[in-house]
Formats: structure tokens, C-alpha cells, sequence
């Protein structure tokens, strides 16, 4: 019997994604975001799904970034999880609201060094620089934290989509 909650279904075919694994499924928490511009395009790409619960899907970004923005102007947004092994895609259409500060530092704090350094360095939805340019700004924000925890930078947080 197909559980009538939604996020429970959900749970249970991402454990059979997340069961299944690489090499069939290498990355089972990929799903693609859809947003819409001020006006009116569409945009997508893939982001990670970083937890679930009773209240929706949580992924993390640059809220500088063009998703960022869209998501802050407009919180209307979709998802599509496909896991081709499984003959199952899931889609989720709802409305973002930002993650609490709390949220978003544990989380932050969990990601390795390098990745959260990188988001002092990377300079989302910009023309990319040449390698060297990121790598001195990568080297820039390892020295500024050098021998202490790096926090996690005010244009960085994170996303719930809420279903509807």
C-alpha cells in the first residue's frame, strides 16, 4: 500500500535510491530546482538535497547566486528527483522559505574545511575568473581563518521547499 503522506513516500523510494548506490545511482540526493526569474523565465539546475523532514526538502547555496535570487524574489519552485535504475521520478512543487541561522551554521559546520572555505572564495553566478584568480582567494580565506573554525559567510544559507 502507497503510504497517503507524501514526504513518506518520498522517504521510502529515496531509501531504495540510497540502497541501490553507486555505480547505479552515484549520487541519490541530486535533484534538479526549478525557478523563475522577476520576469518570468524559467531556470533549473542540480542541487544537492542536504535533509528531509515533516515540513520539506533542504538543499544549501549562495543566496547571491542566480537561484538565490530568484528564490528570494519569487519562492514559488519545483523539484525533480530521477533514479533511472528504479523506473522513478519524483517531483515536488512548493514555496521556499530560508532555513533558521541555527539550521545553517550546524550545517555549515559539518561541511569539510576546503568546501567551506570555498564559499568565502567563490563568487556564485559570475563570469568564471581565470584558475588563479580562485585559487588566491581560496588561499586568502584559508590564511583570514588559519588556525580557527570558519564560519559560515552572511550570503550563504539554505532553502526548505515546502510542498503544496
Amino acid at each position: 500500500m502507497i503510504p497517503s503522506d507524501p514526504i513518506i513516500r518520498f522517504l521510502e523510494v529515496f531509501a531504495a535510491a540510497k540502497a541501490l548506490g553507486a555505480p547505479l545511482i552515484p549520487e541519490p540526493t541530486a535533484m534538479t530546482l526549478a525557478t523563475v526569474s522577476g520576469d518570468g523565465q524559467p531556470s533549473a539546475r542540480v542541487v544537492l538535497l542536504k535533509g528531509v523532514d515533516a515540513e520539506g526538502f533542504v538543499f544549501y547555496t549562495n543566496f547571491e547566486s542566480r537561484k538565490g535570487n530568484e528564490l528570494l524574489a519569487n519562492p514559488a519552485a519545483a523539484l525533480c528527483f530521477h533514479w533511472a535504475p528504479l523506473e522513478v521520478q519524483v517531483r515536488v512543487e512548493g514555496v521556499v522559505a530560508a532555513v533558521t541561522s541555527d539550521e545553517a551554521d550546524a550545517y555549515f559546520k559539518t561541511r569539510p574545511r576546503i568546501s567551506q572555505l570555498g564559499a568565502w572564495a567563490s563568487h556564485q553566478s559570475k563570469v568564471i575568473p581565470p584558475t588563479e584568480d580562485l585559487q588566491a582567494r581560496l588561499l586568502a580565506a584559508e590564511k583570514r581563518f588559519e588556525g580557527g573554525d570558519v564560519p559560515r559567510p552572511p550570503n550563504w544559507s539554505g532553502f526548505r521547499l515546502t510542498p503544496h
